[in-house]
């Protein structure tokens, strides 16, 4: 009995699975780049079946977590953005202690994170941000909720036009998850968050962009220079 209450007292009773963690996570991803999730789609990025995808979202509509919109789009409930900022809000600040600390690579860094944002409590979350300094984003440079927001003024990268210049701001999250191996493609490349780009060229047949940093030259894919966010100037 006393257990249960220590429980209730400490709010573990209403903190979400790892399962459900999972796609408040993904949902909260989704909806940070402009890319409205649907059941399809959810399940493409957790790499489960649809039927899987449709049980879980019951579940979290009947716990007020999500709901359908008239497009049929799943969006978070206001208690389900404030479990989904929780769960963000601790993975990016593992990441951060992963690399600043541990020297850990970008890559190794998101996956280790992903297992370990399940495993701390608040109070070793908050001890860990102050450890750090105050992190405002994680080492892509998505901005950390509760602690910092991303510039009004980002773009695409792939939306600049030739003659253009901007700051890399941060990579997509959506990017870190589903395309891991583009993160090391940036990183090798020099493309990471503060580092200023000019865009040489633009080739809209071809789709892709040419872009100066620093000495270096790189041709870029528009899709994958649309996983990346810049501010102009």
């Amino acid at each position: 009995m006393r257990k249960a209450q220590l429980d209730k007292s400490n709010g573990a009773h209403s903190a979400p699975s790892e399962v459900i963690s999972r796609y408040l996570e993904a949902l909260y991803y989704m909806w940070s780049e402009g890319e409205p999730p649907r059941s399809a789609r959810l399940a493409d990025w957790l790499g489960v079946s649809r039927p899987t995808v449709t049980a879980a979202l019951r579940r979290m509509t009947r716990d007020g977590m999500v709901r359908m919109n008239g497009h049929k789009e799943i969006e978070l409930t206001a208690a389900g953005r404030r479990a989904a900022e929780s769960i963000v809000r601790r993975h990016r600040i593992m990441e951060r202690w992963l690399t600043d600390v541990l020297g850990l690579d970008w890559v190794a860094a998101d996956a280790e994170a992903a297992r370990l944002e399940h495993a701390i409590s608040q109070v070793v979350e908050q001890r860990l941000y102050e450890a750090l300094g105050r992190p405002r984003t994680c080492p892509h440079g998505n901005p950390i909720p509760g602690h910092s927001t991303a510039s009004a003024k980002e773009r695409r990268l792939a939306s600049l036009e030739a003659g253009g210049r901007a700051t890399i701001s941060r990579v997509s999250e959506v990017a870190e998850r589903e395309a891991p191996l583009l993160l090391a493609y940036l990183d090798e490349r020099g493309l990471i968050p503060g580092r200023v780009v000019n865009v040489v060229e633009v080739d809209g047949i071809g789709r892709t962009l040419r872009i100066r940093a620093g000495k270096r030259e790189v041709t870029l894919s528009h899709d994958t220079a649309a996983k990346v966010w810049v501010v102009p100037g």
